[in-house]
């Protein structure tokens, strides 16, 4: 039997960062994303001689380790192992997994991985797990099993699709969905602009700069993560009354905050390109996950997306096309052979 999963990236709105320890668990986090068509997809099958052979499509490698090998940490798939320890597979087992997003691109797609994962394994080894249980497991993958620090606003919007309202008091975490109008979502699908600046980012740095920063109760660390919260609470309400100029000013209220964490967010390269997106005219932008680089998203004036996607195109960033999402994490066994 073959086992196939996929979940989907996201774009993180408003408030990424207040999910993130020991913010959330002091003060409490609330983001806003949605998630997008850009997927991570897991395929696994039973091995009958023993072996765990594990392949990523995106850069060709494949990794091979025989039975009671222990499969080592090693920086080749270590998550993929991750979940096959975490499932508690004895047996052999072989894994393909496959990208739509860029490395280091800031749409959650590490998340995205360990949730197909463990739905994917645990779909092969008849393990169940309750929905919101497979995001926290898949989040406990990444930041206790591989010490990678970071939130748990990613592991849901992959779980769940669509447009989500996330509220956490660590250890505690509410899920709504933010319903989104057939005029809004099209406007929104129209109207965004998502590229890639060409740099991957290791977000891991980034979040311990920030949370080393708001520990030693730095005022501009702090006072950014508390507007970083109360954006977020805005934008629900934004999305909620259909008001995108709303949006769009909401989007730049969050860059500024982000901008303020942590001088690694920003450099010149993103500065350069946001200038030349708010030149072509786009009313307000921000990056996404942990900044530093990856991807920049902009909501644009009507009919001037084109020209902003151009402008960024020629500058030398990569133009990601994208729409919404509202199936999250899908599990399936093919037919095809």
């Amino acid at each position: 039997m073959k086992v196939f999963a996929r979940a989907p990236a996201r774009l993180d709105l408003a408030g990424g960062w207040t999910d993130v320890p020991p913010f959330s668990t002091e003060v409490g986090g609330v983001v806003v994303n949605i998630a997008i068509n850009r997927y991570t997809y897991i395929s696994a099958s039973a091995r009958k001689d023993g072996r765990v052979i594990l392949h990523s499509a995106d850069y060709g490698l494949e990794v091979e380790y025989e039975r009671g090998s222990g499969l080592p940490y090693d920086g080749r798939l270590d998550l993929v192992k991750a979940a096959i320890r975490h499932v508690g597979l004895t047996d052999g087992v072989e894994v393909t997994v496959r990208s739509d997003v860029p490395l280091g691109a800031g749409l959650g797609a590490s998340a995205a991985t360990g949730v197909a994962l463990i739905a994917c394994l645990g779909r092969l080894s008849g393990r169940a797990y309750k929905p919101l249980a497979l995001a926290e497991e898949a989040h406990r993958l990444e930041t206790e099993e591989l010490h990678v620090p970071g939130g748990r606003q990613d592991q849901y919007a992959s779980l769940r699709g669509g447009c989500n309202y996330l509220t956490f008091l660590d250890p505690e975490a509410t899920a709504e969905h933010i319903p989104l109008s057939p005029r809004l979502r099209c406007e929104l699908e129209k109207s965004l602009v998502l590229c890639y600046t060409g740099h991957s980012r290791v977000s891991g740095n980034i979040i311990s700069a920030v949370i080393g920063a708001y520990r030693s109760g730095m005022p501009e660390t702090v006072n950014a993560l508390h507007g970083l919260r109360e954006v977020a609470c805005s934008m629900r309400e934004a999305l909620q009354q259909e008001d995108t100029s709303r949006i769009a000013s909401l989007l730049k209220a969050n860059w500024e905050h982000q901008r303020h964490l942590h001088p690694s967010v920003s450099n010149p390269e993103i500065e350069r390109l946001f200038a030349l997106a708010e030149g072509q005219g786009a009313l307000g932008g921000k990056a996404t996950g942990a900044g530093g680089g990856g991807c920049l998203l902009f909501l644009c004036a009507p009919d001037t997306e084109h020209r902003v996607a151009r402008a960024l195109r020629e500058a030398g960033a990569e133009i990601l096309h994208f729409s919404f999402d509202d199936l999250g994490l899908q599990v399936w066994e093919s037919a095809l052979r």
